[in-house]
């Protein structure tokens, strides 16, 4: 896998935003494979096509990439609102490419991975419509807020120039591949019992120190009167999904 941008196909762009998004979406093509399957090379969609940027010959998957010269933030800005709410809606919403490269050699410092599962309206910020003197007055954008996705929603194919293996990046996003079937109020409390798996920091952890986030699960999920019960089964799905292992009575592991 090379990490530099091609330079010489953007000789033929004056605006900068295009020659990136040149460079950047041929680099894809050249190095990126299915994360899903393992597909050797992805195609690409025509230019504006909604449903992403890219897909897989094989399995079909799409991908839609974003590339900034800044590390991944606490927020991807993304498209219209009212379009990314109607894909999580279909659940046809696009695996996430982020592509952060070095301006100053146009090398590619990491690609991230986030899978389209993890995608609920949760995620999704609503932006201020644009002015009545924009050239889309009225136009409403959206932000996806990364900090309400799960560590294991970040697949780092590359992570300060360092390349992973790819048979951990096919078994990561395929074991937390069973999210896609879940509708959305249920996806939002997987996401949320393992975000407080993660804040534990620990390997092995007990139902107890879960426990001790029932009041931050209370103020997400107002119209639950049963929290701890509600923990307990969302434990017994990760479990089902081989994300965790219960050791014995109220003890488990992050496998």
């Amino acid at each position: 896998m090379l990490l530099n941008f091609d330079f010489s196909l953007a000789r033929k762009y004056h605006s900068a935003a295009q020659q990136i998004r040149v460079m950047s979406e041929n680099w894809v093509l050249q190095n990126i494979y299915c994360v899903k399957c393992g597909y050797r090379q992805l195609a690409p969609f025509a230019n504006n096509t909604p449903v992403g940027d890219f897909y897989c010959p094989s399995c079909k998957k799409n991908f839609e990439l974003k590339t900034h010269k800044t590390d991944i933030k606490s927020k991807i800005t993304d498209g219209a609102f009212s379009s990314m709410i109607d894909k999580i809606e279909k659940h046809t919403v696009p695996n996430f490419f982020y592509l952060h490269y070095a301006p100053a050699d146009y090398r590619v410092q990491n690609f991230i991975v986030i899978p389209g599962y993890y995608f609920t309206r949760r995620i999704i910020e609503k932006r201020q419509p644009l002015a009545p003197t924009a050239r889309r007055a009225g136009w409403v954008g959206c932000n996806i807020n990364l900090r309400a996705i799960p560590e294991s929603g970040k697949l780092y194919l590359i992570r300060k120039q360092q390349i992973a293996d790819k048979s951990q990046i096919l078994s990561s996003f395929n074991q937390m591949f069973f999210l896609h079937r879940h509708k959305e109020e249920n996806k939002g409390w997987l996401l949320d019992i393992m975000k407080c798996i993660e804040k534990l920091n620990k390997r092995i952890f007990s139902l107890q120190d879960l426990y001790r986030f029932e009041p931050v699960l209370q103020e997400k999920h107002p119209c639950n009167r049963n929290i701890r019960p509600k923990i307990r089964q969302q434990l017994q799905i990760l479990r089902d999904a081989n994300y965790l292992a219960f050791i014995e009575k109220g003890l488990y592991q992050i496998l």
